[in-house]
């Protein structure tokens, strides 16, 4: 296995002098390097928070992250489904040359996802915090330590927000490095944040999970900062200038719910079916939901080639739309996907063969090293199928084709993860491996429906205004 797999990196080193390659992968880096050191620091968080000398603090510390992280990731769905169409409308607009509708596609964006979608859902989650945790299944024990941490990640929300749709209309005009540079800028400072606040260190109190709330929020400020000076400073491949007028555009508003709306969809039955599924898994316990957190944590890393590469698929694709070559568009589509198999087929021998030692950075607790580990042989399973559905339903999104998406997170989320779990972990018993047995027969079958969606050639038809 090794071999072959030594063989096909050489393979990919050697194809990197086809221009495709090359275009596919210098977009693509920047998005990879981000995302992966943004979720190993998103690790070291919750590392952090395991090794909290009181080992019951500890698992209910942890717990209340991956409470808080579902209402946080249904908001920011919301607004990622505003981005996706302004990553694929700006992308469209750079390859045909049409320059002067990126910025008031910009002001579109920024202004539909704070107004409709930030600010009041931090509102709703400042005011019914309490309500909110014990609806997902939050125990006594994580409610007691996680209140505090829940508003301070919504105030912060609010800023995540507005970077998310900075970030994502650079990455549509193929500047995927400013992005990658201000948020790990911001990921260093909330790293360091935690270590003082969590543990107490250099005169600061020990604020345990709070103090991790407090450092997420203040970084996610100061790269709000950052994005706004460097797009003010002219410096930049999209101008922007704040004081000329927003006009509104009916043309960019037809666009934005054509590819938004869908996407939206899509999101939301992304994150209702993860709750239900994580209702699920809390069900069986603090300790096996902090193992379970675990799992996910470590799991995000492996999603990282998919994101990067269908993050870079999206872009190119609607690029070469834009210039009316659908023919180079279909060959970055395959090339991302190939390139981005390879990276994800590494990561599943790594979760595969070095699971404990994973799992043992973040606890100490036998128990919890034993169940994460046997759930960690199963995602290495689903790398493959994973990655090349995440990267493809990029390259749909980059098309303006979002309905296949949302058919196949539909089917696969809600219709098969979230009903698969509940006959695995409640009737047959089989606890968090069966939760997870789950969510490999979910994304098999959503490959299966994004692959064949992508064969038709279809999405290079799609027409935007």
């Amino acid at each position: 296995m090794l071999n072959a797999l030594v063989v096909k990196i050489k393979i990919m080193i050697f194809k990197m002098k086809n221009p495709r390659s090359k275009e596919v992968f210098n977009i693509a880096w920047p998005v990879l390097t981000e995302l992966l050191l943004g979720t190993l620091f998103g690790m070291i968080d919750m590392i952090m928070l395991g090794r909290i000398k009181d080992t019951a603090v500890a698992a209910a510390s942890v717990a209340a992250v991956g409470i808080t992280n579902q209402p946080l990731f249904i908001g920011l769905s919301l607004i990622q489904a505003l981005n996706i169409g302004g990553t694929a409308i700006v992308a469209r607009y750079v390859g045909s040359k049409r320059l002067d509708k990126v910025e008031n596609t910009i002001k579109h964006i920024i202004l539909l996802s704070q107004v409709f979608f930030a600010l009041p859902l931090s509102i709703i989650g400042l005011v019914f915090t309490k309500e909110i945790m014990a609806f997902i299944g939050a125990q006594s024990d994580t409610l007691l330590v996680g209140v505090n941490y829940f508003r301070a990640i919504m105030v912060g929300f609010i800023f995540q927000s507005f970077n998310f749709s900075l970030s994502a209309v650079l990455r549509g005009a193929g500047d995927t490095k400013t992005p990658m540079k201000i948020n790990l800028k911001a990921n260093f400072i909330n790293v360091f944040g935690n270590a003082v606040l969590i543990y107490g260190l250099i005169g600061f109190p020990a604020l345990g999970v709070t103090g991790a709330g407090i450092s997420t929020a203040v970084s996610n400020m100061i790269a709000t900062v950052l994005l706004c000076t460097k797009l003010l400073s002219g410096k930049c491949i999209i101008k922007f200038n704040i004081k000329s007028h927003f006009k509104f555009d009916k043309n960019i508003m037809y666009n934005l719910i054509k590819i938004g709306i869908p996407a939206s969809l899509e999101q939301m039955a992304m994150r209702v079916g993860i709750m239900i599924f994580i209702k699920v898994v809390a069900g069986l316990g603090t300790l096996t939901f902090a193992a379970h957190q675990i799992c996910l944590s470590i799991l995000g890393l492996s999603f990282t080639p998919g994101q990067a590469f269908g993050i870079s698929a999206a872009s190119l694709i609607g690029r070469s739309l834009g210039e009316g070559k659908p023919g180079k568009a279909d060959e970055y589509g395959k090339e991302a996907r190939r390139i981005g198999s390879i990276i994800s087929s590494i990561m599943a021998i790594i979760l595969f063969v070095f699971g404990p030692q994973l799992v043992g950075l973040y606890t100490k607790d036998p128990e919890i090293i034993k169940m994460s580990s046997t759930a960690l042989k199963i995602i290495a399973f689903v790398q493959p199928f994973q990655s090349s559905q995440l990267i493809l339903a990029g390259a749909l999104r980059g098309a303006g084709d979002t309905i296949w998406p949302l058919v196949s997170t539909f089917i696969g989320v809600i219709g098969i993860r979230t009903i698969l779990a509940y006959i695995f972990v409640s009737k047959l018993g089989l606890g968090l491996s069966g939760a997870w047995i789950a969510v490999f027969v979910d994304q098999f079958i959503r490959w299966i429906l994004i692959y064949s969606r992508y064969r038709t050639g279809k999405w290079k038809h799609i027409k935007l205004r």
